[in-house]
C-alpha cells in the first residue's frame, strides 16, 4: 500500500506513471466461462440501482448477504452501490451503480454527478462536443486543441468517483482482510470497477461499460503487468459499449452525454446480438435489465455450438480509433488579452 500511495502521489503531483513491483499470486475469482456466474454478478450489478426490496431488486436466493449499502443516505448524491458477501465472508463483491438517466420531471439524486463523471472520464476534451456544449473542465484551447496537463489534473480531483472508489476499496480490504474481493458494475459503474481493478489487481466483471482505457492512461494508474483479471461483458447493439454513441446528433449527445472513448481494458465477452438476435443498435440495448432478461437468462446458441456457455473472451488489441481528430499537448490558457495589427501614421 505504501508503494501504491507513493505512485498515486507522483501521478497527482507530477502527472507521471511509476512502475510498481507486483507479486504474482493465485486467488479465487469469478468463473467467467460460466453463464450462471455472469448472470449472478449481473443481478448484483442491477441491484446497485435499487434499495433492498425495492421494485427491480433481484433476489439472490440466500447465496449472498447484503452486508451494507454504499451512498444510499438521504443526502447522498454521488458514488453509490452495495456490498455483497458470502455467509462466511470468504468472498466480498462491491457492486457499483452506473449512470441514473434523468427523465421528465426529475431523476435520481446522483444524476448530476453521474453525468459529470461520464463526461469527464469518457470524452476527448472536457465534453467539448460542439460549439454549444459547456465543457466540464477548462482544458479546451480552441479549434481541436486540448491541454493534456490540464486534462490529467482535472481527472485526479479527489472528489471524483474514482477517488471515492479507491478509499472505499481500502476500507473493504481492512474490514475483510482474509476475503477475496471482487468488483462489478454496469455502464459508468463497470468502468469504475475496471479502473479500481486495474489499480489494485482485483477481479472485475463489468457490464456494458464505455471504453475506460483512455481514462486509465490519463489517470496514470499503477497497473499490474497483465490485466487478465478484468472481464467486460457487452452486446453489439449497445452504442455506448461499442463506442459509437458519439457525434453531435447521436442519442448520447442529444441527452448531453459525451461518450467518445471506445477501447476497453482486459478481455471482452461480446454477445453479437445484431447478427444473432437481429437487434438494431440503439440506446435501449444499454440497459442491464435487458441484458439479464434477454441475453444472459437463456443459453447462447452460437456459443453452445462450439462447446462453450458464453462467447470466448477477446482482447481489444487493435483498438486505436479514439480522439484522432484532437491535438493534445502543452497549450497555455488564453489570457483574455488579444492583440491586433493596426496601421498608423507617424512623423
Amino acid at each position: 500500500m505504501n508503494a501504491f500511495h507513493r505512485a498515486r502521489r507522483r501521478s497527482l503531483q507530477f502527472l507521471e506513471n511509476e512502475s510498481l513491483d507486483w507479486d504474482e499470486d493465485e486467488i479465487v475469482g469469478p468463473d467467467t466461462e460460466s453463464r450462471e456466474t455472469i448472470l449472478e454478478l449481473a443481478k448484483m450489478t442491477s441491484n446497485a440501482y435499487y434499495a433492498p426490496g425495492e421494485t427491480g431488486w433481484y433476489d439472490l436466493e440466500g447465496n449472498w448477504n447484503v452486508s451494507f449499502p454504499i451512498g444510499w443516505e438521504d443526502d447522498s448524491d454521488g458514488f453509490r452501490g452495495h456490498v455483497f458477501a458470502t455467509p462466511d465472508n470468504s468472498t466480498v463483491v462491491l457492486s457499483i451503480k452506473g449512470t441514473t438517466i434523468p427523465y421528465v420531471g426529475g431523476g435520481g439524486s446522483t444524476t448530476k454527478k453521474d453525468k459529470f463523471n461520464d463526461n469527464l472520464l469518457f470524452s476527448c476534451c472536457c465534453a467539448r462536443v460542439g460549439w454549444s456544449w459547456t465543457p466540464v473542465c477548462d482544458c479546451y484551447r480552441g479549434g481541436w486543441n486540448c491541454d493534456q496537463t490540464c486534462l490529467e489534473t482535472a481527472l485526479t480531483e479527489e472528489s471524483l468517483f474514482y477517488g471515492v472508489g479507491t478509499n472505499l476499496y481500502n476500507n473493504l480490504s481492512y474490514m475483510y482482510p482474509e476475503a477475496n474481493i471482487w468488483l462489478t458494475g454496469h455502464s459508468l459503474g463497470g468502468a469504475l470497477a475496471s479502473l479500481l481493478g486495474t489499480t489494485f489487481g482485483t477481479p472485475v466483471v463489468a457490464y456494458e461499460a464505455p471504453g475506460e482505457r483512455l481514462a486509465a492512461s490519463r489517470l496514470h494508474l499503477p497497473s499490474p503487468p497483465d490485466l487478465q483479471h478484468i472481464t467486460h461483458v457487452y452486446n453489439t447493439a449497445d452504442p455506448v459499449a461499442m463506442g459509437v454513441c458519439n457525434g453531435v446528433w447521436s442519442e448520447c449527445a442529444l441527452g448531453g452525454y459525451a461518450f467518445e472513448s471506445k477501447c476497453h481494458l482486459g478481455t471482452s465477452i461480446i454477445y453479437d446480438t445484431v447478427s444473432n438476435l437481429s437487434w438494431s443498435v440503439r440506446i435501449t440495448r444499454h440497459s442491464i435489465a435487458t441484458i439479464i432478461d434477454e441475453v444472459l437468462s437463456k443459453p447462447w446458441p452460437s456459443s453452445e455450438e462450439i462447446g462453450r456457455e458464453v462467447p470466448e473472451p477477446v482482447r481489444e488489441e487493435d483498438c486505436e480509433s479514439e480522439c484522432y481528430s484532437w491535438e493534445f499537448g502543452d497549450f497555455p490558457p488564453e489570457t483574455g488579452l488579444r492583440l491586433q495589427d493596426q496601421s498608423i501614421h507617424t512623423r
